[in-house]
């Protein structure tokens, strides 16, 4: 037997038993091996009987006082009633249903582990026991994902004998000095299916979450080093140019901002490629930090393209850079599906979607590329973005392994804890600006029930009369729409039902227009425009115009749904806001259904810094509205959580000392991440 060994050859497993564990994903041995339990139930810690309540599932540890079989009028059903008692002299009424062979194996006086559903007898007045599983010893049981025909018992079943054998099947990739304290593979694979204890469970998932952690750094990490291999165009620094243009920006700069400006400017200089990651909260000033980098090129006679999601981000963006850098005679242009005002030849900074990657786009002189949003854009998106847009100019090889590319500076504008980012974007180096610029005003945040509705759309009417706009967003494009398939989408306000109901009921005075991300671009170019010139009052709208939407007399942001939102959108919504002189309120429109959801949207009333409000997403909700999980490969994690930092820090450490050492000296490990790397489908 080894890892290959394929299922069928293995006792007990007949070919429609193949078919089956097929889906589920089971193969082979490895698959076997590999294929971690969901949960555990544990029988080494049963409950008093006095602590259940109704609807527990609980496990209970009692003697038999008595069994009795009830005949009922369906023939087709027969019930087993015992009468348990624990050791506290609590009691208990256990129920089988349709299994009679019970009445010969449970024996007066016999002391049982039970596992099953606490229910109540009105009749009697007692608690009763819907048994599921039964034991005599105080066993850590594992339960599996499960389809018809294969159940949790029978996969131990084949499971069990496999591990009896796993010092001739498997060998550890982890080096031992990587390894420490961790548990060895086999150890681990032993205890993750069946612990003796919960502390031999708990050492068994810390090794399986280090893994998974440790693979996802190293090959963040190995990706970086295979970049650094080639060259970037070393940019000479002219600080009076820089000096000159932060003389000529209307405000000043933070401490924060001319810190990571110099960061990246000092990487410009290098001929090693930057690589680097811009992050700052809504509102911090990254693009006046990345127009600095703009500059800095464009000094040295070499072109920038600046890579937007949307095409509406890329609008304005051409809107708000082009007057910022014109004054220092940097040159700019737009490129998008819709609008090809950019001479790619000539022109300094080509601002643009995916437009620009197309094979007839070329630019002669590309020295530096900028992605916004970066989360939009995958591991392998960002690895090899900049060779597909090369020219002859930056095609010719160094040497035989080295190339010369563009230097790349992505940028997000949600905020994720350091740690966490480390994880999420390890192939990027990292700056962070901490900081807000003085005088920008806080947000008035307010929780809204349905009972103040009316109240919240007079509020609104009086903004709007004082001239000033607002924004409307809903989840749904439009009512009945599938998202998630939860039994409570139907309640999820739609656009188009919203912009009907507001335009015709409660604002008919006021001119409404509705943003969606099924439009053309045409069209959603041509709502903005009017929105941005104040031709609407209201602007309908779903999650498009989560980022980079600058519209500095909207004062309200009312999110309907609120709390189907995870905090990271629900603070950028916010930030859509807060850009002009005038006050600005947020109304977060919520039912409240759970105390999480409570929490939640509490935590934006009070707080406004989107560090802190990454962090309590990630503490309340988990890592399910983290962006970047997707492209990072941590989007199913299985055993690792993404609030353990210390052990992200550890993991990545670790990766970090093999990267260095030269991961060609550990073949296994060099044979584990291949293996790793088809099975997460990273790019």
């Amino acid at each position: 037997m080894n890892l290959e060994t394929k299922v069928q050859l293995l006792t007990g497993v007949g070919p429609k038993t193949v078919q089956k564990l097929e889906r589920l994903g089971i193969n082979s041995v490895r698959d076997l091996l590999f294929n971690w339990p969901r949960t555990w139930q544990d029988f080494s810690s049963p409950r008093d009987i006095s602590s259940l309540r109704i609807n527990d599932e609980a496990i209970i540890k009692a003697k038999i006082k008595s069994v009795k079989e009830i005949r009922t009028r369906n023939r087709w059903m027969s019930i087993i009633e015992a009468n348990l008692v624990d050791d506290k002299n609590y009691e208990i009424k256990a129920i089988w249903f349709n299994q009679t062979f019970l009445k010969s194996v449970l024996r007066v006086d016999d002391e049982w582990l039970f596992l099953g559903k606490i229910g109540w007898d009105f009749k009697a007045k007692q608690k009763t026991l819907a048994v599921s599983q039964m034991e005599k010893e105080a066993v850590i049981l594992p339960v599996y994902s499960e389809t018809p025909g294969i159940t949790s018992k029978f996969l131990r079943k084949l499971i069990k004998p496999i591990l009896s054998e796993i010092d001739a099947i498997i060998d550890d990739y982890l080096p031992d000095e990587i390894r420490g304290f961790l548990l060895d593979l086999r150890t681990t694979l032993k205890y993750i299916h069946f612990p003796n204890s919960n502390e031999s469970l708990a050492k068994a998932k810390n090794r399986l979450a280090f893994d998974e952690l440790f693979l996802i750094a190293l090959r963040f990490l190995t990706i970086k080093k295979e970049l650094q291999q080639n060259v970037a165009p070393p940019m000479q620094i002219d600080e009076k140019v820089l000096q000159n243009f932060t003389k000529k920006l209307p405000f000043k700069l933070t401490d924060a901002q001319r810190k990571v400006a110099w960061e990246i400017i000092q990487d410009l200089a290098k001929n090693v490629p930057m690589n680097r990651l811009l992050e700052g909260d809504v509102g911090s000033g990254k693009t006046v930090v990345a127009a600095m980098a703009v500059l800095v090129a464009a000094k040295n006679n070499l072109q920038t393209v600046w890579l937007a999601p949307t095409e509406i981000l890329a609008n304005q963006h051409y809107q708000n850079i082009k007057p910022l850098i014109h004054l220092v005679g940097v040159s700019t242009g737009l490129y998008t599906s819709a609008n090809k005002i950019a001479d790619t030849q000539k022109d300094d900074l080509i601002i643009g979607t995916h437009a620009v990657l197309q094979k007839n786009v070329s630019f002669p002189n590309l020295g530096l590329i900028i992605i916004d949003e970066q989360h939009r854009f995958g591991v392998k998106q960002r690895a090899h973005l900049r060779k597909p847009i090369l020219t002859s100019t930056f095609r010719q090889a160094v040497s035989m392994e080295k190339v010369t590319i563009p230097h790349l500076l992505s940028m997000t504008a949600t905020p994720i804890p350091r740690t966490l980012a480390l994880a999420l974007y390890g192939d990027l180096d990292l700056s962070i600006i901490d900081q807000m610029p003085a005088g920008r005003q806080t947000i008035i945040t307010k929780i809204i029930n349905e009972k103040n509705r009316q109240k919240t759309y007079d509020f609104i009417r009086s903004e709007i009369k004082n001239g000033r706009q607002a924004f409307v967003i809903c989840p749904l494009i439009e009512t009945g729409e599938v998202t998630t398939g939860k039994l409570f989408d139907t309640d999820r306000k739609s656009v188009m039902e919203e912009y009907k109901k507001l335009s015709e009921q409660i604002f008919p005075e006021f001119k409404i227009g509705f943003l969606h991300g099924k439009m053309k671009s045409k069209e959603k170019e041509a709502v903005m425009n009017s929105f941005h010139e104040r031709e609407l009052s209201i602007l309908v709208s779903t999650a498009v115009v989560e980022v980079g939407i600058d519209v500095p007399n909207a004062t309200v942001m009312m999110i309907e749904s609120a709390d189907r939102f995870g905090l990271a959108q629900l603070h950028q919504f916010r930030g859509r806001v807060g850009r002009g002189k005038h006050q600005s309120y947020c109304f977060l429109l919520s039912d409240l259904r759970s105390e999480k959801s409570a929490q939640r949207l509490k935590a934006m009333e009070d707080c406004f810094d989107g560090f802190k409000l990454a962090q309590i997403d990630l503490e309340l909700r988990g890592s399910g509205e983290v962006v970047g999980l997707k492209q990072s490969g941590l989007d199913n994690l299985k055993m690792a959580s993404l609030s353990d930092t210390i052990l992200i820090g550890e993991a990545r450490a670790a990766a970090q000392k093999i990267v260095e050492d030269g991961i060609e000296k550990y073949p296994l490990l060099c044979a584990k991440l291949k293996e790793f790397e088809i099975e997460k489908h990273l790019e």
